[in-house]
């Protein structure tokens, strides 16, 4: 095994946990924990040759695009025993219509909404409920605006763990609420927001020994940044010159910067790809403090967008994040939900469904050249986040009116409304 060390990142600290605490926070400075590894740097040359052959394998680590990658990942001794869904193996897609509405000339989605849950919750789970078995925990527990509850409830019932999920009154969709549900997860609803529901959930947690398996919680951003490595590995290693995220709680800009952070520290990234976060303009906190120079983040007390996943006022990984786009010369930006809405049916024009938050990547590429902070001819990828169906309301919303018609009850009646439509 490769030596494993389990560290406060924050400049200054550096202090060293016991992994088997079960702890994510620093006990000398609170910040959140990092996992690092000793990584044999001259093994690393063999290792991508390594990963495709994986890739025509059998077995179910193989089959993961999360645990193929396990090199970067040596966290458990038998990959055969991690708590895995298939998880990871998601499409790279180019897109030269939603480019050129965009404004760029080369633009891909890498769709995270194709897995097993709908989501890209899924790679960072299946690495932090395998963690939670082999520390013996009982129940797995989360705040979530949707995603998190879906995914978490999920790979705890392939576990055989207790699940409970708190949620924002009236705040979630009803589409991940009954995945949840139907995975057999208890939901409790807690304040208005999600930073109310995750603030309660943080000081119960230990009281209740409840593990929480929010992006707060370092084993789910190990599973997440399997997402760069998959990209680079689709891109031939040639990396792009943007990847675009929507920003919520930051965990997957936290995540895919040390992804990409460790690749090139072992000399698989041959150029670094500059982050971009996109938030809505009604819960963008970290926009608001990277574009002001500030070094401190203001929560804003009540976030509103309709773009749920990311209607978070207090992000706690703005720390990690920030660090990810100093290192990787990034860029933020905040579109309005009309904005968003136009990008998702941009995508959906172009057969790319997706939930709202992930269409924020779109709209702020297009906002970023239309303020001259992004060149035409640049190699731009989106991260998609959600599959269209985790928010069916929103789709109902705004297209039903528009797109359902009265057809009538006899064939000539129906043929001629046919007839105006086609």
């Amino acid at each position: 095994m490769i030596p494993t060390h389990l560290r406060c990142p924050t400049p200054g600290c550096g202090l060293e946990s016991d992994r088997e605490d079960g702890e994510y926070l620093c006990r000398r400075c609170h910040g959140l924990l990092e996992l690092t590894y000793d990584y044999p740097r001259q093994d690393a040359v063999g290792w991508p040759e390594l990963w495709r052959a994986r890739g025509h394998g059998g077995s179910a680590a193989d089959r993961s695009g999360v645990w193929r990658f396990r090199e970067l990942l040596p966290l458990f001794d038998d990959a055969e025993r991690v708590v895995s869904l298939g998880e990871g193996a998601t499409p790279l897609v180019d897109l030269s219509r939603a480019a050129s509405w965009a404004g760029v000339d080369h633009l891909s989605v890498k769709h995270q909404g194709a897995n097993p849950t709908g989501s890209f919750k899924d790679l960072g789970m299946t690495v932090c409920i395998t963690e939670a078995v082999r520390l013996g925990s009982k129940v797995v527990a989360c705040a979530s605006t949707g995603n998190t509850s879906s995914s978490m409830a999920a790979y705890a019932a392939r576990a055989g763990l207790k699940a409970v999920v708190f949620v924002p009154r009236g705040a979630v969709s009803g589409a991940k609420l009954a995945q949840a549900l139907d995975f057999g997860a208890r939901v409790v609803e807690v304040g208005d927001n999600f930073d109310q529901a995750f603030g309660i959930l943080r000081e119960l947690a230990p009281k209740l020994g409840l593990y929480l398996v929010n992006s707060v919680n370092p084993f789910r951003l190990e599973g997440q940044k399997s997402i760069a490595v998959g990209l680079l590995e689709q891109c031939d290693w040639r990396p792009p010159d943007y990847i675009v995220l929507p920003g919520g709680n930051l965990g997957n800009t936290s995540a895919i910067g040390k992804g990409l952070r460790e690749l090139s520290e072992l000399g698989l990234l041959a150029q670094m790809p500059r982050l971009v976060v996109v938030q809505a303009e009604g819960a963008a906190p970290f926009h608001k403090m990277w574009s002001s120079g500030s070094s401190a983040l203001i929560p804003v007390a009540d976030p509103s967008t309709r773009a749920t996943a990311i209607r978070i006022g207090n992000p706690a990984n703005w720390p990690r994040a920030r660090r990810v786009l100093e290192l990787t010369e990034g860029l933020t930006t905040a579109v309005s939900d009309l904005e968003i809405d136009e990008a998702k049916r941009e995508l959906a024009a172009c057969g790319i469904g997706c939930e709202p938050a992930s269409a924020s990547t779109l709209a702020g590429v297009r906002r970023l050249r239309l303020q001259g902070l992004m060149d035409r001819g640049v190699r731009v990828v989106l991260i998609l986040t959600g599959h269209q169906l985790k928010d069916t309301d929103y789709i109902t919303e705004h297209l039903a009116g528009a797109a359902v018609v009265a057809g009538g009850s006899t064939s000539a009646e129906v043929e001629s409304v046919v007839g105006r439509l086609v």
